[in-house]
């Protein structure tokens, strides 16, 4: 049973795999080279790929190759950039899992980076991961030197606005609501959701009615995507999540689940995968590969 929909067709995995083979052969061609061979550096390279090497859904750069591809860009020139936002991703997550914040152990079936390699290692690749996402778009002569500029610019948004919604998550409201969640959970977790689709305009040189109708779109599906991971932390297993089931109850966290109870979060996700569908229908271009990707997103058990 999905957590949104019992009734759902199940989503067709093929365009999902064909762009995440994509961008997973770029992420590990593109940090290889760059994540560098110094010998004295050596248990810090190893550290850096550590949580590339964990695998994990690939849905940012899936979400923007998926744009790019049907507005009709260059699916190829795109590469650096999905990468980018994977490694910005990746950087949230390692840092994310330090003792000052959720304080997890395990990510993606693995002990965390911080549990690896300690706290002070894991803040460093943090910050490597970060820096070396800039400098993929920066240095990626596939596209314009215009283009590169907005996807630096997007980028940048949607980092500010997850690390905006992180604080939110850490100090929040004394009596929160839906509408609160929704503003929190649009911050942290659906900015770099968002920015899947947004740098994936950019490059695609969409106008800005196409931008305004993909935009709506991602932006509901940023927030769902948080509501399904809410109503899944509190009804999967560690087994099955990969991660530890139950820490948003555990770290006191405010989430649709705690603050609405289950069966409304459950109602919440089914209201915002109805409204995904309504914006879905909306969008001009060829979309089938985002609403296979949004079907995965609200029907998934991790």
């Amino acid at each position: 049973m999905s957590v949104a929909m019992e009734n759902s067709t199940s989503s067709d995995p093929t365009v999902i795999a064909r762009l995440g083979a994509l961008a997973e052969a770029a992420l590990q061609a593109s940090t290889g080279g760059a994540i560098g061979t110094d010998p004295d550096l050596a248990p810090f390279a190893a550290a850096l790929r550590y949580p590339l090497a964990a695998g994990g859904k690939r849905l940012r750069p899936v979400l923007l190759l998926a744009t790019v591809e049907g507005l009709g860009g260059d699916v190829q020139a795109a590469l650096p950039s999905a990468c980018a936002l994977e490694l910005i991703h990746t950087f949230s997550l390692v840092h994310d899992d330090l003792p000052a914040l959720d304080d997890d152990s395990l990510r993606r079936g693995l002990p965390t980076t911080h549990i690896e390699f300690g706290e002070d290692v894991a803040i460093l690749v943090g910050d490597g991961l970060f820096a070396l996402a800039f400098r993929l778009i920066a240095e990626a002569n596939e596209t314009t030197a215009e283009a590169r500029l907005a996807v630096l610019a997007e980028l940048a948004r949607a980092t500010d606005g997850m690390v905006r919604g992180q604080y939110l998550d850490l100090r929040p409201v004394a009596n929160p609501d839906e509408a609160w969640l929704r503003k929190m959970c649009g911050l942290k977790t659906g900015c770099l959701i968002e920015a899947g689709v947004t740098m994936g305009l950019a490059l695609a040189s969409a106008d800005a009615q196409t931008t305004e109708s993909y935009t709506a779109f991602a932006t509901e599906l940023g927030v769902g995507f948080q509501i399904v991971d809410d109503v899944l932390d509190a009804t999967s297993t560690t087994d099955t999540l990969g991660k530890t089931a139950g820490a948003d109850v555990a770290n006191e966290r405010s989430t649709f689940v705690t603050v609405l109870g289950l069966d409304e979060a459950q109602a919440a996700a089914e209201r915002s995968w109805q409204k995904t569908e309504r914006l879905l229908a909306a969008l001009p271009g060829n979309p089938a590969a985002l609403a296979a990707i949004a079907k995965l997103i609200y029907h998934r058990d991790r």
